[in-house]
C-alpha cells in the first residue's frame, strides 16, 4: 500500500499583505500530479487545513476542488483532520457528501464517522471514535487509521476527559490510542495513527514553532506527546503543525511532520518542501519517500550594507519574496527606498539597520532580526528592565503572541 502524507496547506494565508493563493493552487496542483504519478492508494492531511477559521472562499472552493481530485472520484480515500487553525465544525459540515467522494474529514478526537461503501467499491468496514478501517479497490489488505486533530484545552476536558496536566493528557492518549489498536490493528492490515499535535523524542531539544504559527505548546507544556506514548502495533506516524519536514523518531515507527508545501513566513527562508510517499505491507516497516515540492516562490532573508549591490541581486531574483535589511549610518532615504521597491516588486518587507553614532569607542547598536519572537522579547525586557523575564512571564507572553 502507497500512502502520501502532506499537512499545513494554511490555505488563504498570507505573507504581511501579499496573497500565496496562485502559489497555494500551483503545489497542490503539484501534489495532485504526484498523487497521480506515484499511483498513492490514500491521502492523509494532517491538519491546518486552512490558516483561519472563516478563510476566504476562494481557499475553500481550492481545498474542495483539489480534494475532489486527489480522491479520483471516490476510488481513492482522502483523510484530512483539524489542525489548531481550523474550525472543526466547519471541517466536518460537509462530511455526508465528501463520504461519497471518499473523503473523509474530521474535526473532533471523539468524532465518529457513519459507514459507508460508494459506487467505486471504497468502503469504510469499521468504525468508532476516533478511528477508521478502509476497504480500498484493488487493494487486498485494509487501511486502519487512529484519528487524532488538534484538542485545545476545552476539547480535551470535554471529549477526552483531561484538564489541563500534561502527564495526563499523555497517559489518556496513551490509554486510548492502546485500546483501539489492541482491539483493530493486526499484521494482516496496514496501521496508522494521523495527528496535530506537539511530539517530540523524550529528552531531545524541542524544535521551534514557525514564527507565525499559534503556539501549540501552551502553559506547562499540556500538548507534548513522546514517541513512547505510540502503541507498538503501529507502522507510520502522520504529524502536522512543524512547517519544517522532520523525523520526530524512527521507534517504535517512522514518526513524521511532513512540512507545509510553501514556505509561509521568512523563518522558513530557504527551506525545501516535501510531501511523503509511504510503502508499507501488513506487518512490515514503512519506507518512507521525500518528493520535492517546487512550485511554492522561495524566501530570502538578505542583508546588504550598499544599495547599488542590493539592487543588483534585486534584479537577478525577481521570483522571491523577499525581506531586506539595509545597513547604514543613517535611516533610507525616500530615494533609496525608490531605488529599491523598483528594483522588484515582491519585496515584503525593508528593515534598516541603523548604525549607532555613539563613537567608535562603543560597538554598533543594532537588533538581530534573524531571532525568533520570543527571543527579541527577551532582548527588549533585558534592555528594559536589566534582567531576563522568569518562566512565567515568557509564558504569558506567549499565550499574548497565540491570540
Amino acid at each position: 500500500m502507497k500512502i502520501l502524507h502532506t499537512s499545513d496547506w494554511h490555505l488563504g494565508k498570507k505573507l504581511d499583505n501579499f496573497s500565496r493563493h496562485e502559489e497555494q493552487q500551483a503545489v497542490l496542483e503539484e501534489i495532485v500530479q504526484i498523487a497521480d504519478s506515484e499511483h498513492v492508494d490514500a491521502v492523509i492531511i494532517a491538519g491546518d487545513l486552512y490558516d483561519t477559521y472563516n478563510p476566504p472562499i476562494e481557499s475553500v472552493e481550492l481545498f474542495y476542488r483539489t480534494l475532489k481530485r486527489l480522491s479520483k472520484n471516490g476510488k481513492r480515500p482522502v483523510i484530512a483532520i483539524a489542525g489548531n487553525h481550523d474550525s472543526p465544525d466547519r471541517i466536518e459540515a460537509p462530511d455526508p457528501l465528501a463520504r461519497e467522494s471518499g473523503i473523509i474529514l474530521v474535526g473532533y478526537p471523539n468524532t465518529k464517522i457513519r459507514k459507508f461503501k460508494n459506487d467505486v467499491g471504497l468502503e469504510l468496514l469499521k468504525s468508532n471514535e476516533g478511528f477508521i478501517e478502509l476497504k480500498i479497490p484493488g487493494v487486498s489488505a485494509p487501511l486502519r487509521i487512529i484519528l487524532n486533530p488538534y484538542a485545545n484545552q476545552f476539547r480535551m476536558k470535554t471529549y477526552l476527559g483531561v484538564e489541563n496536566e500534561e502527564e495526563e493528557l499523555r497517559n489518556v492518549l496513551e490509554k486510548s490510542w492502546k485500546e483501539l489498536s489492541d482491539q483493530y490493528y493486526d499484521n494482516k492490515g496496514v496501521n496508522v495513527l494521523v495527528s496535530h499535535m506537539f511530539f517530540v523524542k523524550e529528552g531531545a531539544t524541542i524544535p521551534e514553532e514557525p514564527d507565525d504559527e499559534k503556539p501549540i505548546l501552551h502553559v506547562g507544556g499540556v500538548q507534548t506527546i513522546y514517541p513512547k506514548n505510540i502503541p507498538e502495533n503501529i507502522q507510520y506516524v502522520a504529524l502536522g503543525h512543524l512547517h519544517r519536514k522532520q523525523m520526530v523518531s524512527n521507534e517504535p515507527c517512522p514518526i513524521i511532520y511532513s512540512g507545509s508545501p510553501v514556505s509561509y513566513s521568512f523563518s522558513e527562508a530557504n527551506q525545501k518542501k516535501f510531501v511523503c510517499i509511504i510503502d508499507v505491507e501488513p506487518g512490515g516497516v514503512a519506507n518512507v519517500k521525500d518528493v520535492d515540492l517546487i512550485k511554492g516562490r522561495k524566501l530570502e532573508r538578505k542583508k546588504f550594507d550598499n544599495i547599488d549591490e542590493a539592487v543588483s541581486w534585486l534584479n537577478k531574483n525577481q521570483e522571491s519574496l523577499v525581506e531586506l535589511t539595509m545597513v547604514s549610518d543613517d535611516f533610507l532615504t525616500a530615494e533609496e527606498r525608490k531605488r529599491l521597491k523598483n528594483a522588484h516588486e515582491h519585496i515584503i518587507t525593508i528593515i534598516p539597520e541603523v548604525k549607532s553614532a555613539m563613537g567608535a569607542k562603543q560597538k554598533s547598536a543594532t537588533i538581530d532580526i534573524s531571532k525568533n519572537i520570543d527571543e527579541l522579547f527577551v532582548d527588549y525586557f533585558k534592555h528594559k528592565q536589566g534582567q531576563n523575564p522568569n518562566d512565567e512571564l515568557l509564558d504569558l507572553f506567549k499565550e499574548v503572541i497565540a491570540k
